[in-house]
C-alpha cells in the first residue's frame, strides 16, 4: 500500500516526487517572470473565479479566513493592524475628512437612537392595549 502511494507521488522522472517537481518548476518560473506576470495571472484567476462563483462563495471564504486568522492571532495582532490602519488613514486624509466621518457617524447614531425610542414607544403602546 505504501509503495502504491509512493509511486503516485513520483513523476515520470522516477527520481523526484510531484511536490519536488512542482517546487522546482515554481522556482524556475519565478526566475523567468516579473511581478507583472504574477499580477496578470492573479487577475485572470480572480476573473475566472468570479464568473464561476456567486456572492455566497466570497462570504464563505471570508468567514473561514476570518476564523482562521482569529485562531492564529491574539489581541495584540488586532491592536497592531488597527494602529497601522489608523496611521495609514491619517497620512492620506486631513481634518475635513475626520469632521465629515464624525458628522456622518453622529447622524447615524442619532437616527439609531430615534428608531430605538420609537420602537420602545410602540411596544409600550402595544402592551397597554
Amino acid at each position: 500500500m505504501a509503495n502504491k502511494q509512493n509511486n503516485r507521488n513520483r513523476n515520470n522522472n522516477e527520481n523526484m516526487t510531484v511536490e519536488e517537481a512542482g517546487r522546482k518548476g515554481g522556482e524556475a518560473t519565478s526566475k523567468n517572470h516579473d511581478r507583472d506576470f504574477y499580477e496578470e495571472i492573479g487577475r485572470k484567476g480572480g476573473e475566472a473565479t468570479s464568473k464561476n462563483h456567486g456572492h455566497e462563495f466570497y462570504q464563505e471564504i471570508g468567514r473561514k479566513g476570518g476564523e482562521a486568522t482569529a485562531e492564529n492571532h491574539g489581541e495584540e495582532f488586532y491592536e497592531e493592524i488597527g494602529r497601522k490602519g489608523g496611521e495609514a488613514t491619517s497620512e492620506k486624509h486631513d481634518d475635513d475628512f475626520y469632521e465629515e466621518i464624525g458628522r456622518k457617524g453622529g447622524e447615524a447614531r442619532s437616527k439609531q437612537r430615534s428608531n430605538n425610542s420609537n420602537g420602545n414607544q410602540n411596544r409600550r403602546n402595544n402592551n397597554n392595549n
